[in-house]
């Protein structure tokens, strides 16, 4: 039996001279053919799938039918950005920009140290980190509104992981080696993931798994800044919950009412003016503006009281970054802690950055190249490590303060880092006076925004499984540790997709009246059972991976729709359709299984046929030579076409 006699042919669907007669009849009986996919060599097949999957924007479409200058300009605009807005920007711009970069300084300055701290590193690392990385992205992204800087979460994984292993006040140059190191990866790892086009990986940390990471993370965060708001010396290095309470009442007779009453009060300020600016997106400035005031206020308060009781920064050296290239370190038993570390902060880092791009771009109606921005991202961090800076990326709290104060371009940064470098050259010794608590408090106020009980509550109601990722995240971080917690969670999502992967979902379709359509009998109460026929539908790709449990499940399907027509004395089944419209691809597993199911149901008098299989399918199904066992009517181009000519061939034997 030729494969012309089941109504296949080449993606043309012309007959020729001898099959016409064939054809028109088909045709008038309301039967279409199912066509084959354009004929195309292995080579071309590979070529077409690679690019979408590495280039689904087909990022070179510009180039096309351009000449050589023209071609040499454009490259230059797509590796450095700044020659395609460079030459269009203006004075008026420039006013928003230095608006909207001295409003993010005052922002960047107190988090930038604040952070520092958080990652156990010198305050000053903070403000080293706030000055190099927005200049090298200013010539390199292509985000407008993305405000660069160190951000809470990577620098809470570095501190913890790193304290883990190394005590800062024990080993100072080590660490600062095995930071400015792991900065070094982190930037390798974005850098590599954008050059190669391999982003679609941190689709892994899904947003439901972040969601949990971060609220865990600013619990942790929260709780140890106890230490700065209740005036601690001695407190644990440890991360998880239960050490870091442990410790705080451990030592209560550290506790200083003078820092508390201080630090308590800053605290209250800082949230209510968010608040404030939250209610009310216009007074943006005023939350911009809290941190800065209250260093200055809590510094002049120390000052003046001089209370030796109130920690506070205590001596900031002057002058631009030194250079740390000389500090990288490459070999000796902690480079795999470094090369660790650079991995999970690289891949945290990305994603809130990419994500926070893609945001502020989709408000504003313009795109964000996501590999371009890992390129960007990862040599800013790489050109960190060298400049004594460790791992920065787009702050969402900065970038919105950076959109919110009308920020045209990312010359924003480069006023930001200008802001930046004039304290670094002349204002560091004003920060002498500085206490730890308001460092705390800023921290506290920055991280608590990360806790979405609202999202969790949506996961809740929207996917069960998505809130458990959700929770497994939340519970890993609080109580066994940040990176255990974060691979708990991704865990919970990998066993999410191979689930959905593994176990499909599967459809009984009945037919709509008044309509051509078939749907699914448990989501529609109109849809009606055709007698004589069962039509299954398979939402998901036939892989090795399912195609036991499809097979298993369809033989159930068939023996529950027995039972049924049993009980209720109706017409037997002699008609198995197999809705194959949403199986996206096949693989010879799934081929040999639909092969395999066709001969059981032969043997029990039921006849398969198949439905709308999709181009690929349709090609692997007919170059296996699968589809010469179905026969004449064992594939069909619709269920309404399968159902209307298979039941006219039967009205003759009634």
């Amino acid at each position: 039996m030729t494969l012309n006699s089941i109504k296949v042919e080449d993606s043309s669907c012309n007959a020729t001279e001898g099959e016409s007669a064939t054809s028109s009849s088909m045709q008038s009986s309301g039967v279409h053919k199912v066509c084959l996919p354009p004929y195309r060599t292995t080579f071309q097949k590979l070529r077409q799938r690679l690019s979408e999957i590495f280039f689904p924007d087909d990022p070179l479409h510009k180039f096309k039918k351009q000449t050589g200058l023209r071609k040499f300009v454009l490259g230059l605009q797509f590796f450095f950005p700044v020659f395609e807005w460079g030459p269009l920007y203006s004075f008026k711009l420039l006013r928003s920009d230095i608006i909207s970069g001295l409003t993010i300084a005052s922002l960047a300055i107190p988090q930038g140290i604040s952070y520092a701290k958080l990652a156990n590193l010198p305050p000053i690392i903070g403000l080293y980190s706030s000055f190099v990385p927005p200049l090298i992205y200013s010539i390199l992204g292509s985000s407008r509104h993305l405000a660069v800087g160190p951000v809470s979460i990577a620098s809470l994984v570095m501190g913890t992981m790193l304290s883990q292993a190394v005590s800062y006040s024990q080993e100072p140059i080590l660490y600062l080696q095995l930071a400015f190191t792991a900065t070094l990866f982190a930037g390798l790892l974005q850098a590599s993931l954008g050059f190669f086009r391999l982003g679609f990986i941190i689709d892994f940390l899904s947003k439901a798994t972040l969601l949990g990471f971060m609220a865990g993370a600013a619990v942790i965060v929260s709780l140890q800044q106890l230490k700065g708001l209740l005036g601690i010396s001695h407190f644990t290095n440890q991360m998880q919950i239960v050490p870091v309470l442990s410790s705080v009442f451990t030592h209560k007779d550290e506790w200083s009412w003078q820092t508390i009453v201080m630090g308590v009060s800053f605290l209250i300020f800082l949230l209510a003016t968010r608040q404030i600016s939250t209610r009310k997106p216009k007074l943006f400035w005023i939350s911009a503006a809290a941190p800065l005031v209250s260093v200055i206020l809590s510094t002049i308060i120390v000052f003046l009281l001089k209370s030796k009781t109130i920690q506070t920064i205590g001596h900031l050296p002057k002058g631009i970054n030194p250079p740390s290239l000389n500090m990288l370190h490459f070999s000796g038993p902690h480079i795999a802690l470094a090369i660790k570390i650079g991995i999970i902060t690289g891949v945290l880092s990305l994603t809130e950055g990419i994500a926070v791009g893609r945001t502020f771009a989709a408000m504003q109606n313009y795109q964000v190249d996501g590999n371009k921005e890992m390129i960007a991202i990862g040599l800013m961090n790489m050109a960190g490590s060298c400049a004594s800076c460790f791992v920065t990326t787009g702050s969402f709290s900065r970038s919105a303060v950076n959109y919110n104060a009308g920020a045209k371009t990312v010359v924003s940064n480069i006023i930001m880092a200008a802001t930046v470098l004039i304290t670094l050259l002349f204002l560091m010794p004003l920060f002498h006076y500085t206490p730890n608590l308001i460092l705390a408090a800023i921290i506290i106020t920055a991280v608590i925004g990360l806790i979405d009980y609202q999202a969790a509550f949506r996961l809740w109601k929207v996917d069960k499984l998505d809130f458990v990722a959700c929770l497994s995240s939340f519970f890993g971080v609080l109580f066994i540790s940040v990176p255990l917690g974060l691979a708990i969670a991704v865990g919970v999502s990998v066993f999410k997709i191979l689930l959905h992967v593994t176990r499909p979902n599967t459809n009984v379709l009945g037919y709509i009246p008044g309509t051509q359509s078939f749907q699914s009998l448990s989501r529609y109460s109109t849809a009606v059972r055709i007698p004589s026929f069962l039509i299954i539908a398979v939402e998901a790709p036939f892989y090795f991976a399912n195609s036991t449990y499809l097979q298993e499940r369809t033989l159930r399907w068939i023996r529950e729709e027995e039972e049924r027509i049993e009980v209720k004395r109706e017409t037997a089944i002699k008609c198995v359709i197999l809705d194959m419209t949403a199986v996206t691809a096949i693989d010879t597993s799934g081929i040999d299984t639909i092969c395999e199911l066709r001969r059981i149901l032969e043997k029990r008098s039921l006849k398969l046929v198949l439905a709308n299989p999709v181009g690929n399918v349709m090609e692997k199904l007919h170059n296996s030579h699968a589809l010469e066992a179905f026969g004449l009517d064992g594939l069909y181009l619709t269920v309404s076409e399968a159902v209307a000519d298979i039941s006219s061939s039967w009205k003759p034997e009634a």
